[in-house]
């Protein structure tokens, strides 16, 4: 009699299951249905690639795929750089940090507050750089978002580390530099993994710093670009969007995929002998 007692968890699992993918799946409908108005139902009436093709031939929708790819990984890069390297000397016990606990609220702060309060600031100073043009604006303003996330949740990786293996090092000859990227990093690959994902999602969905920042047609991002596939009246293309939507998921699926392999690994990269 236990399936009985475990029924209602796997009804409650299978319910909160189809309503996270039901999204999805009609996406998927909208993007293989030939007209959506005429006949809107649950499984699709008329199956057509049509729309897929659409949005790479006639609204060329590479150029803002190879866009948010560049501005995501370039963001990235930058936010793991400096990101690791000051969670780890903030996250040790053994780094004297003047007014340490003052400098953590102004990183959460900047986490906290609304995105669009730091918008004004940073128009003003690029504006005054003469970087409008470029996707430098949009690059920093996804490092801002981004770098205290990766501060605050790899701060608590790094602490875990017991002190010993620093120490084992240290009596080794090993640099600062190489306890943290040859010993300490491999140890908190589950948590690089994790905040990976979590980065790379929130970069590639950006959307208001697009909007502020991104003033030429050829420098859209996939959210700009979704947001602008209009009909010749101004009719949003709903088929369209659909389509571009699903083909927007793949690049995160794909990363999560990857970094899911790396992030098992992790769990057993580093181990201590008594």
């Amino acid at each position: 009699m236990n399936w009985l007692k475990a029924s209602p968890k796997y009804v409650v699992l299978t319910a909160v299951v189809l309503c996270t993918l039901f999204p999805v799946y009609w996406m998927l409908v909208i993007a293989t249905q030939r007209d959506i108005f005429s006949k809107v139902s649950i499984l699709p009436s008329s199956l057509t690639l049509e729309h897929v093709i659409d949005i790479f031939t006639k609204d060329n929708y590479m150029l803002p795929l190879a866009n948010s790819f560049t501005i995501t990984v370039t963001s990235l890069l930058i936010v793991l750089v400096f990101g690791l390297s000051s969670a780890y000397v903030l996250g040790r016990r053994t780094f004297r940090v003047a007014y340490k606990n003052t400098l953590l609220v102004w990183i959460l702060l900047v986490r906290v507050l609304p995105p669009i309060t730091f918008a004004l600031p940073l128009y003003i100073m690029m504006n005054d750089a003469g970087l409008l043009s470029t996707k430098l604006p949009i690059i920093l303003a996804h490092v801002l978002v981004n770098l205290p996330l990766v501060i605050w949740f790899m701060m608590a990786f790094f602490y875990s580390v017991p002190e010993e293996i620093e120490e084992s090092a240290r009596m080794d000859g090993a640099s600062e530099f190489v306890i943290y990227s040859k010993v300490i990093l491999p140890l908190v690959l589950p948590g690089i993994a994790a905040v990976t994902i979590l980065s790379f999602m929130a970069s590639w969905n950006e959307y208001l710093y697009s909007v502020i920042f991104i003033q030429s047609p050829g420098d859209f991002t996939i959210p700009l670009k979704l947001a602008t596939l209009n009909s010749e009246q101004e009719l949003t293309e709903w088929g369209k969007v659909a389509s571009g939507g699903l083909v927007s998921v793949i690049p995160v699926l794909l990363t999560a995929v990857f970094m899911q392999k790396h992030l098992m690994n992790g769990l057993t990269a580093g181990a201590v002998k008594e």
